[in-house]
């Protein structure tokens, strides 16, 4: 099918040409110059000099020194803007500046004999330097935590991912800062059991400890499970679901979340037969249309296992504690009442009692997980003493309750028995 392009603003249209052969004067008509022209002349415009190359132009020296050309072109971040204060520093000071003057950019006329290797444009990333004071926005952040303490100092731990561009970490601490601001539109209301006629919140419970061990089965990631379970819920409030197609919106769920983070996503035929052939294919691809249009297609939400994979990174967790963490907040995606903590506060809660439980012993809240967990230890004593509660008593229940799905799951070799581990029982009695 063929489309017009009389209607494209955008679109840069040819010179015509005449019937003689010749071009079309419109470059003069509009007051356009021949690229003849354009050569000739020795002003450049651009706003970056170092993409045109300016081997025929004339002054080209004059230009590279004069040139003056703003190098930040891109989101300014913390972090990007305490390179940014270090840079202008060694700009002021003449015996530090570099070969290439106030710009960053290079050109390739402009090359010494001394610096004659081809250099990478992108911005500079001044030495990292220990002795250095502090920026005047860190030093702000700083003073909201506490101030400083030789005995127990905030700890970067990004340093060692700086060279991970997967990390991201220029942009981590602005990522999470978003994260904490829309975590209430991932969140449901505490009760909204009460408006589903035929299901209750132990039919939920029954399903998602189904589903942890078919995605323990399928061998799924992490955020795989929090999205089902969060999509689960997130339908649950929206829409009323008999009893008998409460296990189709669990697959479905599921299904959306593997499309979403898996790069292999198991076949609608697996999920049918996981459900004992209780459904047709017609009705998982009808209720996922369904479900996406209920939803609005929004699968961007901040789940538990967002927040928890920072804290723990916070708490410089090994192995035991960061399973120990992970057993204690999926027993939590079981239990309803849990629906009414936030998925930071779930986090939090869940790396704190997971030190309690490794350590035999109370333990007490970093400055370095109270800074990136926003949550203080007087916050976290006062206000999450009621979810590390619960969590201690999902703990010592796990084993004999009906739902024993999380429990099975842990304690396995695959997850280092962790769910054969004494449960905090100390918590409860300082928590009374």
């Amino acid at each position: 099918m063929a489309f017009s392009d009389e209607n494209n603003p955008n679109l840069i249209k040819p010179t015509g040409f005449l019937p003689g052969g010749g071009l079309e004067e419109r470059g003069r008509a509009n007051n356009r110059r021949a690229l003849i022209d354009i050569n000739k002349n020795s002003v450049v415009n651009q706003a970056y000099p170092c993409v045109l190359n300016k081997r025929g132009l004339s002054g080209k020296q004059e230009i590279c020194e004069k040139k003056q050309v703003d190098p930040f072109h891109r989101p300014i971040t913390r972090k990007f803007a305490a390179q940014i204060a270090s840079s202008q520093q060694l700009h002021h000071n003449p015996q530090e500046n570099n070969a290439f003057g106030h710009s960053i950019f290079v050109d390739e006329d402009c090359k010494t004999i001394e610096n004659d290797h081809p250099v990478p444009m992108f911005l500079e990333k001044p030495e990292p330097s220990f002795s250095q004071e502090p920026s005047q926005m860190e030093e702000v952040e700083m003073e909201d935590i506490a101030e400083d303490d030789d005995d127990d100092p905030v700890i970067d731990i990004d340093s060692v991912d700086s060279e991970n561009p997967l990390a991201v970490v220029e942009y981590v601490d602005d990522l999470y800062e978003h994260y904490r601001k829309i975590e209430n539109s991932s969140c449901v209301p505490p009760n909204y059991m009460n408006k589903q006629i035929d299901i209750n919140e132990k039919m939920r419970a029954i399903l998602i400890d189904w589903l942890i061990e078919v995605h323990d089965k399928f061998d799924l990631m992490g955020e795989t499970l929090f999205l089902t379970v969060n999509l689960i819920d997130r339908f649950l409030s929206q829409k009323t679901v008999v009893r008998k197609k409460l296990q189709l919106v669990g697959l479905v769920s599921m299904l959306l979340a593997c499309k979403y983070e898996e790069v292999s996503v198991p076949v609608v035929g697996d999920l049918i037969l996981i459900s004992d052939k209780a459904y047709s294919r017609t009705e998982v691809l009808e209720l996922e249309t369904v479900m996406l249009n209920c939803l609005q297609f929004n699968m961007s939400v901040p789940t538990p296992f967002v927040f928890l994979q920072r804290f723990l990174k916070a708490a410089q967790a090994d192995k035991k504690l960061e399973l120990m963490a992970f057993f204690l907040i999926e027993l939590s995606l079981v239990e309803y009442e849990m629906l009414r903590f936030p998925p930071s506060l779930l986090a939090a809660a869940a790396t704190y009692t997971a030190q309690c439980t490794i350590a035999g012993v109370e333990c007490c809240w970093s400055r370095t997980c109270e800074w990136h967990s926003s949550y203080s230890e007087e916050h976290l004593l006062c206000c999450c003493r009621e979810c590390s509660r619960l969590m201690v008593g999902f703990h010592q229940k796990a084993a004999t309750g009906k739902l024993t799905g999380v429990h099975r799951k842990y304690c396995t070799s695959k997850f280092n028995y962790t769910a054969k581990r004494e449960p905090a029982h100390f918590l409860l009695q300082t928590q009374q």
